[in-house]
Parts: C-alpha cells; structure tokens; sequence
C-alpha cells in the first residue's frame, strides 16, 4: 500500500487550488472539475495533492498537516507569504520549522534542512 494523495478540503475551491499549485509547484493531474482536482509532481517525486470543496467549516486545529522540506527556508516563506500564507508562528531558537497557514488557515511546516547531510 501507499499514499495515492493527500486531501485537503476547502470552502474556495479555485483561491485553495490556485494557492496549493502555486506552492508545491505541482500541476493538475487532469483538468479541473468543478469542485476537485488532484495535482500531481510534474517531475513524479513527490505525493499527489488533492483540492476538495466542502461546504462544511473548518474547526479547530488540523489534525494532519504537511512539513514541507527545503535548504531555503527563508526565502520560501518569504515566497508563500506573497501568495497568500500567514505566519502562524515563527521559527523558535531550538526549531528547524517555521508554521504557516494557508488561505483557510490549515496549519502546515516549513522545515529547513540545509544543515541536513
């Protein structure tokens, strides 16, 4: 078994898939329905995401977030911050993870793994 995609559910549909793209770089699978779209790696490395609308709020905390790896951290955060994330919390002195949310406020990571070998 393995992870044919990951789901997150939205209220707006378009800003969530456009905003989600627009991150990861992916591109759709297949073109758009009104209301789903699965994005794919174009370069086949990484899991596909999937856009679900819902007409259901979301409430409370996430309980599933993604951490987004990268050697640049700064300049990605300042990247998804200029399309539409927000800064949920900052960096700690002890921490490798900046947290971010998304335009309806999903909680997700961005690790720095540039002192990784």
């Amino acid at each position: 078994m393995k992870i044919g995609s990951i789901v997150i559910d939205c209220r707006d549909f378009d800003r969530m898939a456009t905003f989600w793209q627009r991150v990861l770089h992916y591109v759709p699978r297949e073109p758009a329905e009104a209301d789903w779209v699965v994005l794919k790696d174009p370069e086949g490395r990484g899991p596909n995401v999937s856009i679900n609308q819902t007409s259901e709020e979301r409430s409370g905390k996430n309980r599933l977030h993604l951490d987004l790896y990268t050697e640049k951290q700064r300049e990605e955060v300042e990247r998804l911050l200029s399309i539409g994330a927000t800064l949920h919390r900052p960096r700690e002195p002890d921490e490798d993870f900046v947290v971010l949310e998304d335009p309806e406020g999903n909680l997700f990571c961005i690790v720095d793994t540039s002192s990784r070998s």
